[in-house]
C-alpha cells in the first residue's frame, strides 16, 4: 500500500531524529532472511534499545542529509536495506554482527560513526569491541585492584601483630 506524503514525512522525521541523537549506525542488507529471523532481530534490537528500521532508500538519503551525516547515497546499496541506530557506539554493530553470523543472507554493508561513513570492515571491527558498560566495569576493577591489595597488606600486618601479641600473652600465662 502506497504511503501518503505525510506518512513518508513522519518516517523521515523519526529516522532523522534517531540519526541525529544516535552514536552508532549500521547499514545492512537482508536478502533471503526468513520473516521469523527478521522478527527475532527486531526483538533483540528493541530489548537492547536499538532503533531498527527498513526505510525506503530515498527517505534514508534525505534523513542522512538532514542529520548532517557525510556519505554517498544509500541507493548504491543493492537489495533490501535496513538501518540500526543505537545510543552506544558499538551496540548496533554488535547486535547486527551477531545476527549476520546466524543468517547467511544478512550482510553488514557499512555504518556511521561520529557523523562519518565507515566501511563494512570497520563496522565488524567495532562489533568486536566491548560496549561502554563493559569498559566502565573493567575500569572500576582496574582502579579498585591496587586499593584492595593495599587493604589486604594492612590487614595482614595488623592480624600478624595481633597473633604475635596473643602468642606473647600465652607464653607468659
Amino acid at each position: 500500500m502506497a504511503k501518503t506524503k505525510e506518512q513518508k514525512q513522519q518516517i523521515m522525521d523519526k529516522l532523522t531524529d534517531r540519526l541525529k541523537s544516535g552514536k552508532g549506525v549500521v547499514f545492512a542488507t537482508f536478502a533471503g532472511v526468513p520473516m521469523a529471523g527478521t522478527e527475532a532481530l527486531r526483538k533483540t534490537c528493541r530489548e537492547a534499545g536499538i532503533y531498527y528500521t527498513v526505510p525506503k532508500k530515498t527517505l534514508a538519503d534525505l534523513a542522512l542529509k538532514e542529520a548532517g551525516i557525510e556519505m554517498e547515497s544509500v541507493r548504491k546499496i543493492e537489495g533490501n536495506f535496513s538501518v540500526a541506530v543505537a545510543d552506544d557506539e558499538v551496540a548496533a554493530a554488535q547486535a547486527l554482527a551477531a545476527f549476520a553470523k546466524e543468517y547467511e543472507g544478512f550482510q553488514i554493508v557499512g555504518g556511521v560513526l561520529e557523523k562519518k561513513y565507515i566501511e563494512k570492515s570497520e563496522v565488524v571491527a567495532l562489533s568486536k569491541l566491548p560496549n561502554k558498560q563493559e569498559l566502565l566495569g573493567k575500569l572500576v576493577g582496574t582502579l579498585q585492584a591496587p586499593i584492595s591489595g593495599f587493604a589486604r597488606v594492612l590487614q595482614a600486618n595488623i592480624s600478624g601483630l595481633v597473633r604475635t601479641l596473643h602468642a606473647i600473652k600465652e607464653s607468659k600465662a
